[in-house]
């Protein structure tokens, strides 16, 4: 029977992540391995930051929406990796009823912060390459400015959204979380109100900034391939697919998780697929990002290598 929300207290005030329990024979190894990957992260977009802050050759509005993406990428990895950490070294944590709720609701900002981003780094591309001598004008520096802020906005929204709904429904057991964060539905699970209203809310809310930004994406892109196929030359081609490869390449990675772990049935699926596929977005495409960036970026790369000679 549900219980009507915020009428009693939670019948628990702490959460058990289980992590990775299969693992446990290589805790010291996985756990090695994560710190690397940590390390990789966090140097990764802080590097891309700083170049972007220090060189006048990366001031340009396609450089302004990767250092957004390498700090939304940068706090992800900051709200999951240390409970994940100690999961690996430990078999498992303990943490708060409302530290989840934080951590899920702060999880679910920064992943319709990056949808949205993302979204808005294909239309900066589609002007590039499909209306280049308006470009500038319509991609201006308060053009970017603002539509970074209103993003920020729409996910604080959502996550201020799911935070209230969350806070108000009473948690009855068990406080066992087969996960490595506290993601949506695990916690949810926890539940013994009526959630009915809420997941279909939930789905209202994610078609607009899932997969709302995903159709901006694939109509971005159609646009970009014809106009492409129309230019004459293999070289002008080959520098106009360049310029959006890296962007097409990080959307592929995340979203191809993201549709997966989300959109995709959950019974019958394995729990550790599920666990492996959350691990590829939330750690592994992280890391991926600025290195995909990086070597697939010419200008990225020559303030790399004059940084290199300076020091």
């Amino acid at each position: 029977m549900s219980i009507p929300q915020g009428t009693l207290p939670n019948n628990i005030t702490s959460i058990v992540l289980l992590g990775f329990p299969d693992v446990h024979s290589f805790n010291f190894l996985f756990f090695s391995l994560l710190i690397i990957l940590y390390f990789g992260i966090i140097s990764g977009n802080l590097l891309i930051m700083s170049l972007y802050l220090v060189s006048k050759n990366l001031q340009s509005p396609m450089y302004f929406f990767i250092t957004q993406l390498s700090l939304c990428d940068l706090l992800v990895t900051t709200d999951v990796v240390p409970t994940l950490l100690h999961t690996a070294l430990y078999g498992e944590i303990a943490v708060s009823l409302i530290y989840c709720i934080f951590q899920l609701c702060f999880f679910v900002m920064l992943e319709c912060l990056e949808c949205l981003l993302l979204s808005l780094m294909s239309y900066d591309r589609y002007l590039a390459i499909c209306n280049p001598l308006r470009y500038y004008s319509l991609m201006n520096y308060n053009f970017c400015v603002t539509s970074v802020t209103f993003i920020w906005f729409i996910s604080f929204i959502m996550s201020l959204i799911d935070f209230i709904f969350i806070h108000n429904i009473y948690f009855c057991g068990p406080h066992v979380i087969d996960h490595f964060y506290c993601d949506f539905e695990p916690v949810v699970q926890l539940s013994c109100s009526d959630t009915s209203v809420f997941h279909t809310q939930i789905i209202i809310l994610g078609s607009f900034v899932i997969m709302g930004p995903f159709i901006i994406i694939v109509v971005s892109y159609v646009y970009i391939a014809i106009t492409i196929l129309k230019i004459p030359s293999n070289t002008g081609r080959h520098k106009a697919f360049s310029t959006c490869s890296s962007h097409l390449i990080v959307v592929s990675f995340f979203y191809g998780t993201l549709i997966i772990v989300y959109l995709f049935p959950t019974k019958g699926q394995s729990l550790i697929l599920g666990k492996v596929l959350s691990l590829i977005y939330t750690v592994v495409t992280p890391l991926l990002n600025p290195i995909i960036y990086t070597l697939r970026n010419k200008d990225l790369k020559e303030t790399v290598n004059k940084l290199k000679q300076i020091l």
